[in-house]
């Protein structure tokens, strides 16, 4: 479905990011992983994706908050594979805390990883993909890409703005054979969603389990928490020629939560 096609995932170390890499390798593209962690198990990540696959997986270190690595990181891909067909920003950082107190450095790190860098990265890969007259842009957005929660000013804040961002775009090249999409689930249980309980239960005055079921999954009328393999799967779709057609849309999976 994806042969000879060559897809950069941002932030895809773990999480939702991860499981779209492989879902692509699965489908036959290379694929570039991007993000932070243990150096060995990245690696043993990139090399599994490869034996499991039979397709070319490069990491990326690139620090999605510092734009010239973004720009570096497409233009190595395109060296190595001679395009980049794919992007997916996927990048992001969470921190729960009311405005008054809310750190300003945190503000600045979640606007520049969660929206800026998708505009950079879209910025250094849409002349290859205008060139070659095909490309998919699928931006990881959020529930909160339209609706608010309290103590997530910054988060809330980049996930609108990657909304607009998508939409912007998707009239830019709408032309070039070249769609951009935001998938926006509700909460799925990552590292992300993990590491801001304990921040939630301060913010809140909560236990764990509190947060769990009276916090997170109080949004979702499912009751169940999106899984990453889902939002992966619909990522392969929008990168598909079937999706030719879908454009500048902000596709909600989220229980049902943006339903209310």
């Amino acid at each position: 479905m994806l042969q000879g096609k060559t897809a950069v995932v941002t932030g895809s170390t773990s999480g939702i990011g991860l499981a779209i890499v492989r879902a692509y390798a699965e489908k036959g593209a290379n694929v570039v992983i991007n993000g932070f962690g243990n150096a060995d198990e990245i690696e043993y990540k990139r090399k599994g994706i490869e034996e499991e696959f039979a397709v070319k997986a490069l990491f990326s270190p690139a620090d999605m908050s510092a734009p010239a690595q973004i720009a570096q990181m497409i233009a190595e891909a395109e060296r190595a594979f001679g395009s980049v067909d794919i992007l997916v920003n996927n990048a992001g950082v969470q921190h729960v805390e009311p405005i008054e107190h809310f750190p300003i450095q945190k503000w600045d790190a979640i606007i520049a990883i969660n929206l800026s860098s998708a505009f950079h990265a879209i910025r250094a890969a849409a002349p290859g993909m205008k060139t070659r007259q095909w490309g998919r842009i699928i931006n990881t957005a959020s529930a909160h890409a339209t609706i608010a929660s309290p103590f997530k000013s910054a988060y809330v804040a980049a996930k609108h703005g990657v909304a607009g961002l998508t939409k912007t775009a998707a009239l830019e090249f709408a032309r070039d054979h070249i769609t951009v999409n935001a998938i926006a689930p509700g909460y799925v249980w990552t590292p992300l969603v993990e590491h801001q309980i304990p921040e939630t239960m301060a913010a809140r005055n909560m236990t764990r389990e509190q947060v769990i079921h009276d916090v997170l999954l109080e949004a979702q009328p499912t009751k169940e928490f999106v899984t990453s393999e889902q939002v992966a799967a619909l990522a392969v779709f929008l990168a598909s020629e079937d999706a030719q057609s879908i454009t500048g849309a902000i596709l909600a999976m989220d229980g049902g939560w943006t339903a209310h």
